[in-house]
């Protein structure tokens, strides 16, 4: 991968930031993406000098159409290409949709949903430049099996899905690939922060009895991104075998 250019939303923390250290490994340059610009350029110099690798960090609202556009255009001045991208952002506003508010659904559509369009419609063109592509959606368990008291964020995850579905489509025949992952409980700080009943509650549904690691998602992500040229349209389940 080296020489190949990722941009990676959410990278300063969790999955992420796992995602981006994962690829910066295989030599990859990481175009580091979150809200915070100091947060971005920390992460970004660790990644440099733990791999060895460029990096460039840009705070960026990914729901914000034009924002995305600025992005893409800053990585094109800097490295000339974008090789992968990597979808990553992601928020919840859990709640029963007797409770719900209109805007805790709007928002996590945004970031969650709407950051993907946005991004992917702005690494096409040069993707299509070059005749390549890895676009890589972080769904969730959750966008497959619904759950209650997350109808927005489901909402959101399974949109994704019928979106990576539909571009792989449309650029199959351009050696552009779009696959999704749908991890089940990672142990993030998220997970680690629900009641140890409840999570004991959660491990005990996953067939391999544990929570998975932010590691185990980055290597599917590797996989898709290096190795997995005839794959697209796919949903690559990390879950420890909850939904067979």
């Amino acid at each position: 991968m080296k020489d190949q250019v990722a941009i990676i939303t959410g990278a300063t923390r969790g999955i992420g930031y796992a995602v981006a250290e994962e690829l910066a490994s295989q030599g990859a340059s990481i175009v580091v993406v979150a809200t915070q610009q100091q947060k971005c350029d920390e992460v970004a110099q660790a990644l440099s000098d733990a791999h060895n690798v460029p990096t460039l960090g840009v705070a960026t609202d990914v729901s914000n159409y034009d924002a995305t556009q600025l992005l893409v255009k800053k990585v094109m001045e800097t490295f000339s290409r974008v090789d992968i991208l990597v979808n990553n952002a992601g928020i919840t506003r859990d709640n029963l949709m007797l409770r719900m508010s209109e805007e805790d659904w709007d928002k996590v559509l945004e970031i969650n949903l709407k950051s993907v369009f946005n991004l992917t419609k702005a690494v096409l063109k040069p993707m299509l430049k070059k005749k390549f592509g890895r676009i890589i959606n972080m769904s969730s368990v959750v966008g497959v099996s619904g759950n209650a008291g997350q109808a927005n964020y489901a909402a959101s995850k399974a949109g994704m899905i019928g979106f990576t579905k539909s571009i792989a489509r449309e650029l199959g025949g351009k050696n552009i690939t779009c696959n999704a992952i749908a991890p089940g409980f990672i142990e993030t700080d998220m997970i680690e922060s629900l009641p140890k009943e409840y999570l004991d509650n959660i491990i005990g549904q996953v067939p391999q009895k544990r929570l998975g690691q932010v590691a185990e998602v980055a290597k599917a992500v590797t996989f898709l991104a290096r190795d997995a040229s005839y794959t697209t349209g796919q949903v690559i389940q990390v879950d420890g075998g909850m939904q067979m």
